[in-house]
C-alpha cells in the first residue's frame, strides 16, 4: 500500500481538528476541502468567512465540512479568554496589550488554538516565512520536556525506500547537545512512518579517521544519545558512505550495528543537511516530504511558500499523525 494511503487510513480513524491560519489562500482552501471530503481531518480555516467563500466559489471548491472561523471578530468574552490565556502562558513576558496585537496575527491565534486544545495541530507557511510559523510555536507551545530545540526533518521516499534526513530546515548551527536532540526526535519521527530507526550521526570522519572540533562534536552527540536512550540503534561519527553502503560500512566500522544499514541520517549542521537532502532529491530522484517540525509539545507544521494543494494535503496528514501520539 502507498505510504500516504496507509497514513490516511490511520488518521481517518481518529479525525483530528487542524487549524489553517492562511484561510483565504486558494491552495489551503482546495486542500482542506479535500481533507474534509475524504474524512481525514476536521479543518478550520482562519479568516473572514465572506472572503474565504468568495475565493472558494470562484474556484468552484466545495467547503462542506470545513469550519470557517472569523478570529478577528470574536465575542468580547471569547476574545478576552484568548488574551488572558496568552498573558498567563507568557508568565509576565507579555502584557495584555501586546497579547491583543499578537492575536491579531493568524499564526499566533492558530497557535493559541492548539495550546488551548481547541485544535489538535496547526499547518501554516504557504504565505508566511518559516520564522512566522515557528516563532509563535516556540513562545506558546514550547518544546517537549528534555528537548531544547525544534528541528526540521524530511522523509525521503523513492519506491519502497524511506529515510529520515535532519536537521535540514531550522538550526543553522548545532552543538553536541542539539545534535543529540535532533537524533532523538528524528528516531521518533521515523517510528511514526513505520521505519525501525537506525541512526547515523554524520561527519566527514568515520570512527576517528579524522580529528578536530567538528568530529569531536559528533562523537559527543552520539554519546549523549546513548546515555539518554541506550536501546536506540545509533552510531557515529560516520561518513555517509559508511552509514549507507553495506560493503563500506563493514570495512570502515565492522563492529557497528548501524553502519551500512542506517535509515535516519543526522547532519552536523544545517548547511550540510539542506544540501544533502536536495542532492538526494534532485540527483537521486527521491521525493522530499517536509519539513516536518520536531520537538514541540504539540504539532505545528511549516509549509513551503512554493507549495501546492497536494503538498498541503500531505502535510496536514502528517500533522494529524503527530497529533495522535
Amino acid at each position: 500500500m502507498d505510504l500516504f494511503e496507509s497514513l490516511k487510513q490511520k488518521v481517518s480513524q481518529d479525525q483530528k481538528t487542524i487549524v489553517f491560519p492562511e484561510g483565504n489562500d486558494i491552495r489551503i482552501i482546495e486542500a482542506t476541502s479535500r481533507l474534509a471530503t475524504d474524512g481525514v481531518v476536521k479543518p478550520i480555516l482562519l479568516g473572514d468567512p465572506t472572503e474565504i467563500k468568495k475565493v472558494a466559489v470562484e474556484a468552484s471548491v466545495d467547503l462542506t465540512g470545513v469550519t470557517l472561523f472569523d478570529y478577528q471578530n470574536l465575542p468580547v468574552d471569547e476574545a478576552a479568554e484568548y488574551v488572558t490565556a496568552l498573558v498567563e502562558r507568557r508568565n509576565g513576558k507579555t502584557d495584555a496589550e501586546t497579547a491583543k496585537k499578537w492575536l491579531a496575527d493568524p499564526n499566533y491565534f492558530g497557535t493559541m488554538m492548539v495550546y488551548l486544545a481547541k485544535a489538535d495541530g496547526m499547518v501554516s507557511g504557504a504565505a508566511h516565512p518559516t520564522g512566522d510559523t515557528v516563532r509563535p510555536a516556540l513562545q506558546i507551545i514550547k518544546t517537549k520536556p528534555g528537548i531544547k530545540l525544534v528541528s526540521g526533518c524530511f522523509i525521503m521516499m523513492k519506491g519502497d525506500q524511506r529515510y529520515v534526513f535532519a536537521d535540514c530546515a531550522i538550526n543553522i548551527e548545532l552543538d553536541a547537545a542539539g545534535m543529540a536532540d535532533v537524533a532523538l526526535e528524528s528516531a521518533e519521527t521515523a517510528k511514526q512512518f513505520g521505519i525501525d530507526p537506525k541512526v547515523a550521526m554524520l561527519s566527514f570522519s568515520t570512527k576517528g579517521s579524522a580529528r578536530g572540533p567538528m568530529v569531536k562534536k559528533v562523537q559527543e552527540a552520539t554519546e549523549l544519545v546513548h546515555a539518554k536512550q541506550p536501546a536506540l540503534a545509533v552510531d557515529g561519527e560516520l561518513q555517509f558512505d559508511a552509514a549507507f553502503v553495506p560493503a563500506v560500512g563493514a570495512k570502515k566500522a565492522p563492529d557497528s550495528k548501524v553502519a551500512g544499514q542506517a535509515n535516519v541520517f543526522v547532519f552536523p549542521e544545517l548547511q550540510s543537511g539542506n544540501i544533502g537532502y536536495k542532492i538526494a532529491q534532485r540527483f537521486g530522484g527521491f521525493e522530499a516530504l517536509g519539513p516536518i517540525l520536531q520537538g514541540l509539545n504539540k504539532p505545528v507544521s511549516d509549509l513551503s511558500r512554493g507549495c501546492n494543494a497536494e503538498d498541503v494535503y500531505k502535510v496536514a496528514i502528517i500533522n494529524a499523525l503527530q497529533a495522535m501520539d
